[in-house]
């Protein structure tokens, strides 16, 4: 991690800015929540909301229009260039939950050689959304969320800046509750104990941003030969392992293929045994399933398990969900790239998927027990993968606090 020259929300500006992620609101959930907002940085993240229904959301002029939109915003005043480089101090708290991290700019270089770790594969089309939205504002904009295994020192010089480093550049509410402070540090004496005791990281794992990582590596691996040193380093913040707050990442199908629901029911008798639910199944131990049908709810707990020497990602609920019932009984061959499938994070998640079933957008929706952060680290540290969108992490960090400018 290193300090860099961020382009951030000026401090009386935030609550016009502050977002959320990108990639967790629908295009009609971010044109509601942009409304009468000419400033929030869905304008730029999302900038499709700008455009009538049914425009390309890839084409050419919406990321020229979000480059556009970037640009007012700076030019307004809304967003400032740091004089110097700088880290931040990044805090977030919500429901009596708190968890202090480093904000700074990430290498790519630590990425392809394995020592930022990811624990899941990208989608293709997600990928190249956010290479082509980075090449047109040359900037990153949505922030990287990477964990650590604690760390005492950094723990240490952390919560200092937060206890007596004065009143923060930013300090904001989100419309979810989830409370951004943000303490610019950019004094030498200062850079250089944040650099020392993040130094003493050994490893560190992509949590929440894998799209916007290897995305950034895309970038940065076709600028090559340009004389930019920012391109060849990403937006990210660090935090420790154990103040992560990990919810399920749930799924749904939007058909059984050759299957109805009983017939579904019989095939799933073979693997799991099945008992209906009068609400919503909330799995409470892992390995057990929730299974929505428009029939109604059933909880699914296996007639087996892997073996406890079975590789970890085996024994993941993402895998058993992948393997058991979404492979071989469903025929989704690949969920990275497999239209059939989508996926559904948050406490919300089982009111969720019963109104997308309600509506016809879904003919079954399955929920999970929330992968633990000890299992993440394991299957990285191995060298294996998740299914992709295994983990749900909750707060959020928000879009439009701070960028990293690339060109």
């Amino acid at each position: 991690m290193a300090p860099f020259d961020a382009l951030r929300a000026a401090g009386g500006r935030a609550a016009e800015i502050i977002a959320p992620p990108y990639d967790v609101v629908s295009r009609e959930e971010a044109l509601e929540y942009a409304a009468g907002k000419p400033a929030n940085f869905l304008h730029v993240s999302r900038a499709e909301i700008g455009f009538a229904p049914g425009s390309d959301p890839h084409g050419a002029e919406i990321y020229r229009r979000a480059a556009r939109n970037l640009a007012a915003l700076i030019d307004s005043g809304a967003m400032i260039r740091s004089p110097r480089p700088a880290y931040f101090v990044y805090r977030m708290e919500f429901s009596g939950h708190g968890q202090t991290g480093l904000a700074g700019a990430a290498s790519l270089a630590a990425y392809e050689a394995g020592a930022i770790k990811r624990h899941e594969l990208t989608r293709p089309d997600k990928e190249a959304d956010r290479v082509k939205h980075m090449q047109a504002l040359n900037a990153q904009t949505g922030p990287v969320l990477l964990a650590h295994r604690p760390e005492a020192a950094l723990a240490a010089v952390l919560e200092e800046i937060t206890r007596r480093g004065g009143a923060p550049e930013i300090d904001v509410a989100a419309e979810d509750g989830v409370r951004h402070i943000l303490w610019q540090v950019d004094d030498g004496e200062t850079l250089d104990r944040i650099q020392s005791a993040a130094d003493g990281l050994t490893a560190l794992y992509i949590a929440d941003g894998h799209h916007r990582t290897a995305a950034a590596a895309r970038l940065a691996a076709a600028r090559r030969g340009d004389d930019s040193a920012a391109r060849e380093r990403f937006l990210a913040v660090l935090f420790p392992s154990d103040r992560l707050s990990i919810l399920a990442y749930n799924r749904i199908v939007r058909d059984l293929g050759a299957l109805n629901e009983t017939a579904f029911l019989s095939r799933l008798e073979a693997k799991f045994s099945l008992h209906p639910a009068a609400a919503a199944v909330r799995p409470e131990r892992p390995g057990q399933i929730g299974l929505c049908l428009k029939s109604g709810w059933h909880r699914l707990d296996p007639r087996a398990l892997p073996a406890g020497e079975a590789p970890v990602f085996e024994r993941l609920d993402v895998s058993l969900l992948t393997d058991g019932i979404l492979q071989p009984l469903l025929g989704i061959a690949d969920p990275r790239t497999d239209a059939r499938l989508d996926f559904i994070g948050g406490a919300d998640a089982p009111e969720r998927i019963q109104a997308a079933l309600r509506s016809g957008e879904a003919a079954a929706g399955f929920t999970l027990f929330p992968t633990a952060m000890d299992d993440l680290m394991a299957v990285a540290d191995s060298g294996q993968v998740m299914p992709p969108k295994s983990t749900w992490f909750e707060p959020k960090l928000a879009d439009g606090l701070i960028a990293h400018m690339i060109g």
